[in-house]
């Protein structure tokens, strides 16, 4: 079995004459909790759309456990086990807290079309499997009780977690997290980075992460990988990255 779950090799994505991503490469190894950062516009979640299949790749390549991805279709790497959540929130809102993460857990179910649409078979059987995997989900990320709640109408942090809940249910290796603090304040970030830590050890996740709040990558992440203007500038430890002078100078606004 390969330690590198994920690798882009000299990625690069233009959109008409823009460059997007330029020369982009690193690895994520088997069981990392790493983080992807950088300023606004710098190409993270252009990453992001390229691993998962929303953009195809211009040039280079991209491979998740030796598979190479970057001409796959998106459902077809959510099979292979990616998963994800979104910078601006992609709930149904008009739905339950449950049913948001029943219907992500029902793509591993095995009945058959008929047996859905009919509720015959094994339909009965399976889908109170579901709905018992799906609670315990949200009881892990602290949504239990609120599981008949329709998602548009829970806190914006809340519902933050019910994405994480969500990209759980798909049963990932790999969980790519687009800004999962975004909106926080202070108190739900410090409850985030345990939630992020206790669900990459329980599930025996490998974790990519973009992430603006720094206390939040500095604390749990390990290995960092900087970008801006689509390219990688810095890669290493959060101490390397803190003192790293590209990083200062592009992300944190300072020269020295």
């Amino acid at each position: 079995m390969s330690k590198t779950m994920l690798e882009l090799n000299s990625v690069c994505k233009a959109f008409g004459g823009v460059n997007a991503v330029k020369d982009m490469s690193f690895k994520i190894e088997r069981g990392e909790l790493a983080a992807l950062i950088g300023p606004n516009g710098a190409g993270k979640t252009t990453i992001f759309n390229l691993i998962t299949g929303v953009y195809n790749v211009t040039e280079g390549d991209i491979k998740f456990k030796d598979t190479a991805v970057n001409k796959l279709k998106t459902y077809k790497i959510t099979s292979l086990g990616v998963a994800r959540t979104f910078q601006n929130l992609r709930l149904f809102p008009a739905s339950t807290v449950l049913d948001n993460v029943m219907t992500a857990a029902q793509q591993h179910l095995p009945y058959s079309f008929w047996e859905a649409i009919s509720h015959l078979g094994r339909w009965k059987n399976m889908e109170e499997q579901t709905r018992e995997i799906s609670l315990s989900l949200l009881k892990r990320v602290g949504l239990e009780a609120r599981a008949e709640q329709l998602a548009g109408t829970l806190p914006y942090g809340l519902q933050r977690r019910l994405e994480i809940a969500r990209a759980l249910a798909l049963k990932p290796e790999l969980l790519l997290l687009d800004e999962p603090a975004a909106g926080m304040n202070a108190d739900e970030v410090l409850q985030l980075n345990g939630l992020i830590k206790q669900i990459h050890k329980d599930f025996n996740l490998t974790i990519l992460l973009i992430e603006h709040h720094m206390d939040v990558v500095m604390s749990i992440c390990p290995h960092i990988i900087c970008m801006n203007f689509g390219s990688k500038i810095a890669e290493g430890s959060p101490l390397e990255i803190q003192n790293h002078p590209d990083v200062l100078a592009a992300y944190l606004g300072e020269e020295d």
